[in-house]
């Protein structure tokens, strides 16, 4: 996969995946009366998902430029 293809997967999956994540987030908070009676941990946790995963993306990608 060379540098062009793996730019249009970024550009085009990460709002896609976003989509997807958000609309999950609004289905747990419609269906499930446990996110509804614990906003402020599953709030938390909505929120710490994404940044964890983005945490450690920029992480490794540091840690691999540190390398070279």
């Amino acid at each position: 996969m060379n540098s062009d293809d793996k730019f249009a997967l970024l550009v085009i999956g990460i709002p896609l995946v976003g989509l997807i994540y958000c609309g999950l987030g609004i289905t747990l908070m419609l269906s499930s009366t446990a996110v509804r009676d614990h906003p402020l941990i599953s709030g938390a946790t909505f929120i710490l998902i994404p940044f964890v995963t983005a945490a450690s993306v920029w992480i490794r990608a540091s840690a691999k430029a540190y390398k070279k």
